[in-house]
């Protein structure tokens, strides 16, 4: 069985709705390790709650040595021994160095419709910028921010009475039907990258 680590940095709603998938057996994959680099995340008591390992190193003290830092992160993920490594809300930009070392294994889930509104704060984005449709995106993730080859996106309208908080939450909910639908993919090997492209391949008989 394929071992997941998740990496979070929040209140790890997408790793719920991750984990909630497999225990409805629908991802045929185990969670091996909920990460997080920071100590208060509400992630890692989500883990905890579940019975999953969890590990924080806080990244406070790595500022600007992001080597360094995901270098000691890379030590945990192998100390679990990962196949696959998925960013839910992880607040950090990774290094070449970690990207190289699971190449086409880590996905990242983005509150927008890339390559429209990469970084942070991707709903104030597209609400200030006054888009009428936005959404989400599911990416491998490579060593640009928000860059990675496109797997899969949802459409999410922006109404005129929509502010920002009810903007992301609307997009919210749908990150958590697609990434685990993602992610069920990913683990059943329908997956191909062909450069930028990604090729879902039909179900194995």
């Amino acid at each position: 069985m394929k071992r997941l680590a998740i990496l979070a940095s929040g209140r790890g709603s997408n790793f719920q709705a991750i984990l909630d998938s497999i225990k409805a057996g629908k991802i045929k994959a185990k969670v091996a390790v909920l990460f997080s680099n920071n100590p208060n995340a509400k992630a890692l008591e989500r883990a905890k709650k579940e019975g999953i390992s969890t590990e924080c190193i806080d990244s406070k003290p790595y500022k600007n040595k992001r080597t360094e830092y995901d270098l000691k992160v890379m030590e945990v993920l192998h100390k679990y021994e990962v196949d696959y490594v998925l960013l839910a809300g992880y607040m950090r930009i990774l290094s070449p160095t970690f990207v190289n070392a699971y190449k086409n294994r880590i996905l990242n889930i983005h509150p927008s419709l890339l390559p429209a509104f990469p970084g942070i704060n991707a709903q104030k984005q597209a609400f200030d910028y006054g888009v009428k449709f936005t959404g989400c995106t599911v990416h491998f993730v490579n060593n640009v921010v928000d860059g990675g080859p496109i797997i899969t996106q949802t459409v999410v309208p922006v109404y005129e009475n929509d502010t920002v908080e009810t903007l992301t939450d609307r997009i919210l909910k749908e990150e958590h039907k697609l990434y685990p639908e993602v992610v069920r993919l990913l683990i059943e090997g329908r997956l191909k990258v062909v450069g930028r492209e990604v090729i879902i391949l039909p179900p194995k008989r």
